[in-house]
């Protein structure tokens, strides 16, 4: 979700400014997202280099992040919205980490859509913690692969994205889900993410929906599997 720093600067705005804009269309992109079926969703919320920002910034985002769990918590569970937080939990005030326990328990029996919420994340810290826990529990070495360490990730259970849209035109994944975003197919915008409203998104699950996905094969492979499938 970004570029709200930007969108608040276009307009003469404080950086914070952007981002309570930004939680604001977090609520409208939900929505958008349970009408079109969409089942699972993953914002990236906060990484653990962010940590490096200003520290005014860094106080201002724990802040909305705290109003936001308080204002919207009630309407997110009665809607259905399963709220997981996906990242570490050191250097989280314990008031903070208390009011995103809460959020996780309230909700963790809804179907209708899981909101993952990348908070202190970081794709290659995931990957560190995931290796430490094998390690931990004695696992030998020859029997881990792919679906051994998936299980160890902080997204464990869930598929891995088909889409991951990344707004305001930065061309990188910055660290965001590096290990299961393998395949996923990628879509930019330079819209920035308060902007980033409901034909926004059609734009991009229009593009999606258009993109042939191989996996590394060939494309007459990847014809022969699925008319195998059918």
């Amino acid at each position: 979700m970004d570029g709200n720093g930007r969108w608040a600067k276009a307009r003469g705005l404080p950086r914070l400014a952007g981002h309570r804009a930004g939680t604001e269309n977090l609520r409208r992109t939900l929505k958008a997202c349970v009408r079109h079926g969409i089942k699972i969703l993953t914002i990236y919320a906060f990484s653990t280099e962010n940590w490096g920002r200003p520290a005014e910034e860094v106080r201002g985002l724990m802040t909305i992040l705290e109003q936001v769990i308080e204002r919207e918590l009630k309407e997110l569970h009665e809607q259905g919205v399963q709220i997981r937080h996906i990242g570490r939990s050191d250097n989280v005030s314990p008031r903070l980490l208390k009011k995103i326990q809460k959020a996780v328990e309230l909700t963790k029996h809804n179907d209708t859509l899981i909101l993952n919420v990348a908070f202190n994340y970081g794709g290659r810290q995931e990957i560190i913690d995931a290796v430490r826990r094998i390690m931990r529990e004695g696992i030998d070495p020859a029997k881990v692969d792919d679906a051994l360490l998936s299980q160890y990730l902080y997204t464990a259970g869930q598929p891995d994205p088909d889409l991951i849209i990344r707004t305001s035109g930065e061309m990188r994944v910055s660290n965001f889900l590096i290990w299961q975003g393998a395949y996923a197919e990628l879509y930019v915008t330079p819209t920035y993410w308060p902007d980033f409203n409901e034909d926004e998104l059609q734009k991009a699950l229009d593009h999606y929906a258009a993109r042939e996905r191989r996996f590394g094969l060939t494309a007459e492979q990847t014809k022969t599997l699925a008319e195998q499938a059918k």
